[in-house]
């Protein structure tokens, strides 16, 4: 919506041509016209960035509603993906002998897990977020664009906290003398985890705004993200031979996949997929255009559906 300050006072005259309040007459500061979006209207950067402290305090929020009332807190960010480490290293590397190309077990595994609860996290919230913000929605007026995109960034808090694991774990690594050669390549982590950013951002702001009008949304989208895990094989295995060729497919259509080899290549060393990743960086900047310009079109019906 577009926001057009106007600077009469309550006696009808502007601030330019009043010079003062009449006697015994308070002055309006001025009056905030809202008007219908267009059609398709793109998002508008001035008035998110106007009203950042708000998004700061939304996603602060947040990351305290997530663990409000537990005992560990925010060691959860932690604790989950070290327990996905420790099942995906005993069924798929103990029991089934999946291959890590010489990495470390534990280090594979987490590498792979850390950017997918990133991105699982992120889409998950911010598709119920503008739903289950339904008392702020409809009582003022903010960019609605700041509920999705606020989830987007507290999951990215998490990431971060996470993110300490992995350190520990590298750094165990490498005093027990497994050889961790810091390069150039630790450049590409950054972008890695920026492009997941923008993927998800642009999927949870699409589905945050497909969830007002339809609520299967919630339902389906815990299921696809499920199937997504096991639809990236960068997670949990590196395909050779026939059984590379099996899943070839899914690693050529996940762009998540391609991210996932470029984060754990920027950190262990080996090959970065730059094809796959500048395919990713390119799907995720139409991703996020196409969500944020369906949300706007359709937002001036969240207070009425919501």
């Amino acid at each position: 919506m577009n926001l057009t300050a106007t600077g009469p006072t309550i006696d009808g005259r502007s601030n330019d041509e009043q010079t003062g309040p009449a006697p015994g007459q308070a002055t309006l500061p001025g009056r905030v016209v809202i008007e219908p979006p267009n059609r398709w209207e793109w998002v508008n950067l001035s008035e998110l960035w106007r009203y950042r402290e708000l998004l700061y305090f939304l996603t602060w929020r947040d990351v305290k509603v997530r663990y409000k009332q537990t005992a560990l807190g925010a060691a959860w960010a932690i604790l989950q993906p070290a327990l996905m480490m420790v099942v995906f290293t005993i069924f798929f590397g103990r029991l089934a002998g999946v291959s890590t190309g010489g990495i470390p077990q534990p280090l594979f595994f987490l590498t792979g897990v850390l950017p997918w609860f990133f991105f699982s996290t992120a889409v998950s919230n911010a598709a119920n977020s503008v739903v289950g913000s339904e008392r702020l929605i409809t009582k003022i007026y903010f960019p609605r664009l700041a509920v999705p995109f606020a989830t987007v960034l507290a999951a990215a808090v998490d990431f971060v906290v996470a993110g300490s694991l992995l350190l520990v774990v590298m750094v165990g690594y490498a005093i027990a003398g497994y050889p961790i050669a810091l390069s150039w390549q630790l450049a590409v982590v950054p972008v890695a985890v920026a492009v997941v950013g923008l993927t998800a951002t642009g999927l949870g702001t699409l589905l945050a705004a497909l969830n007002v009008a339809y609520r299967d949304v919630r339902y389906v989208v815990p299921f696809f993200i499920q199937i997504g895990m096991f639809a990236t094989p960068a997670i949990y295995m590196r395909p050779t031979g026939n059984e590379g060729r099996a899943v070839e497919f899914l690693m050529a259509a996940n762009p998540m996949n391609s991210l996932i080899e470029a984060f754990r290549a920027g950190l262990l060393g080996g090959p970065i997929p730059w094809a796959g990743l500048g395919v990713a960086a390119v799907g995720a900047l139409v991703l996020l255009a196409v969500g944020c310009l369906y949300f706007r079109k359709v937002e001036d019906r969240f207070a009425d559906i919501v």
